[in-house]
């Protein structure tokens, strides 16, 4: 999820670029640079680091450049460096590209340019746009981004400047977003509005599969067969706080709303084309050392840790080893039993947590083989451990984890599947309806996106409450703490979670009259149960809203409220169950005047123990 601009008028490039960017930090800051059109040359400026470190490489340089591209990168292929850093040019520097998103076939492509004769600089996916560029280039850049696209997989939004033709940068969007500004005399082009609202507010959104040729005087939009498209111009009117949440009120509420594409994300080019299989070609274990296993764990904290939880459960089922959880604070203070055929897993969104970097030393230290889940590239986890598993979820920057959360679940659902087709645990057939369904997550969770009015009767009736239950049976009892913690940390009501069959053994004590209980129902083989567990609570006089999968209708019956999540395979239902509580605990916490961002008392990485 990085950032992009791109200028071409007749005022000065480097500036308008670098304060573009820095309105889009937020969306990656490990490295960032600009490329510029000078003395009939392509100039390109890189900088590891945060945006002010190109800026003071940059500080005492006269540029009289009037077009230029810039960007600003959340590292994914490749860890943050000064050649990693883009924009990437091709051979003969005639082609300058800043990119945001993932080119899955970059590898096949790699190795076909390197056979044309191309040399290579950086670790990155992106590094073959410019390339190709150079190897299909014959007069025309437009009809040349035409047939690049035509060449790759995956997700991209691409701004490009050519040497050759100096008066023009052509943008082309698939899958990642991009929106071109329209002034007069000259026209800009960014990742988001924030970096555009200090020049003009007339824009054209673009569309997958859209290329925009922009010169200073114009912009021509195309199809990706070269057919014009007629655009109507997007006038923005939101101030520049709201639009660098992309419109949102929070950056909370917008990262829940970047799930699909998070997710999308996550899985690209990690399942095979025939969708019966995982690609992890990050995970460099042989089969031998697969099979040798004798035990999984996994450590994680928070949120985290809680995503390692549905990880215990799913890798169980499918590999049928056991696995066990610890909280990282704890794991090595308990003397664990790892050992030279253990495999742990540590969970870390920013790859800094002190605790769990302790875990992951402790284990490696013991012999143990360590796959780290984190969403920062080269972070200290990342590089500590033996594999990483990237979620890709791009920056998060709320404190109360959203997106992290249900990559990191993604995550766990392809390390167990991995395993499983490696130790031959699970039939073909059942692997194949798995990866199906989990192809589909994304989608669903944009239906639940756009049906949650449910949850605002409930949370005007129950802001006020002084405390809340969450319950479930299975992976859902795993889910209701996720769901009470994402309560009591932004909206500061006492929430606890339980396992419904453990109602008995003392928590009834605390169901008087009136005491919302939310009930999470999505596990067939254990519905009956659940609804057994709900009766029980509405008998002392709870009022129930109830998470079940779409089509059970029962449940009405028994609850006073009832979100429907739609149906997809029970071990993949933590991934939509969750949505709906990350809502509830938004609304329930702007009901209540709170600061949702930036909770009290909480940071966003916990990095001393």
């Amino acid at each position: 999820m990085c950032g992009i601009v791109g200028y071409i008028g007749s005022g000065l490039a480097a500036p308008i670029l670098l304060d573009g960017l820095k309105k889009l930090e937020y969306r990656g800051y490990d490295s960032s640079g600009i490329a510029l059109l000078e003395d009939d040359r392509l100039k390109v400026y890189k900088k590891v680091g945060k945006l002010d470190a190109l800026r003071n490489e940059l500080a005492f340089r006269n540029f009289y450049a009037t077009s230029g591209v810039g960007h600003t990168r959340w590292a994914t292929h490749g860890r943050p460096s000064d050649e990693n850093a883009h924009p990437h040019v091709d051979c003969q520097g005639r082609f300058a590209v800043a990119h945001n998103g993932i080119i899955e076939n970059y590898l096949t492509l790699r190795e076909w340019l390197i056979s044309k004769g191309h040399k290579f600089r950086s670790e990155t996916d992106t590094e073959v746009l410019p390339h190709l560029l150079e190897e299909f280039y014959e007069g025309d850049l437009v009809e040349t981004v035409i047939q690049m696209t035509k060449k790759i997989e995956g997700s991209y939004a691409m701004v490009i400047l050519a040497l050759d033709e100096p008066n023009r940068i052509v943008a082309a969007r698939q899958d990642s977003p991009l929106v071109v500004g329209l002034g007069n005399g000259e026209n800009f082009v960014a990742s988001d509005i924030p970096a555009l609202l200090c020049h003009t507010r007339n824009t054209y959104i673009l569309e997958d599969g859209e290329i925009a040729d922009i010169t200073a005087g114009e912009v021509i939009v195309t199809d990706q067969y070269g057919r014009l498209v007629e655009k109507n111009i997007f006038e923005v009117k939101w101030e520049a706080s709201q639009a660098e949440k992309g419109g949102y009120d929070h950056f909370m509420l917008k990262e829940i709303h970047e799930q699909p594409r998070a997710l999308r994300d996550t899985l690209s080019g990690r399942i095979d084309p025939g969708e019966s299989e995982i690609v992890l070609s990050e995970i460099k274990m042989t089969p031998e050392e697969v099979k040798n296993i004798s035990k999984i764990f996994i450590t994680a904290c928070g949120t985290a840790y809680h995503a390692g939880l549905v990880g215990k459960n799913v890798i169980e089922k499918l590999v049928r080893l056991p696995v066990e959880i610890d909280i990282a604070s704890e794991f090595r203070y308990r003397d664990p039993l790892v050992d030279e055929s253990s495999l742990v897993i540590v969970v870390s969104q920013s790859g800094e947590t002190a605790d769990t970097l302790a875990a992951l030393r402790e284990s490696r230290r013991r012999g143990a083989k360590v796959i780290a889940v984190t969403n920062v590239v080269d972070s200290s986890i990342a590089r500590e451990a033996d594999y990483v598993l990237y979620t890709w979820a791009g920056p998060e920057i709320a404190v109360a984890s959203t997106k992290a959360y249900t990559t990191q679940l993604t995550c766990m659902y392809l390390i167990g599947l991995y395993l499983a087709q490696i130790r031959g645990t699970v039939p073909g057939t059942e692997r194949k309806a798995i990866i199906r369904e989990l192809k589909k997550l994304g989608d669903k969770v944009s239906v639940i996106l756009n049906n949650c009015a449910a949850i605002d009767s409930f949370v005007d009736t129950y802001k006020n409450a002084p405390n809340a239950f969450f319950i479930g049976r299975g992976l859902d009892q795993t889910v209701a703490m996720e769901g009470a913690l994402k309560l009591k940390e932004i909206s500061y009501i006492h929430a606890e979670s339980y396992a419904a069959g453990e109602l008995k053994h003392g928590t009834l004590a605390l169901i008087v009259e009136g005491v919302p209980v939310i009930a999470l129902a999505t596990q067939q083989d254990l519905f009956e149960k659940m609804v057994s567990n709900i009766k029980e609570v509405k008998a002392r006089d709870a009022t129930v809203m109830a998470v079940a999968m779409a089509g059970i209708e029962e449940i009405e019956k028994v609850v006073d409220h009832v979100l429907h999540i739609p149906n997809t395979h029970p071990l993949l239902a933590p991934v939509l169950t969750v949505v709906p509580l990350q809502i509830l605990a938004y609304r329930m916490a702007v009901a209540r005047g709170c600061d949702v961002d930036q909770p009290r008392n909480l940071a966003k990485s916990v990095t001393v123990e």
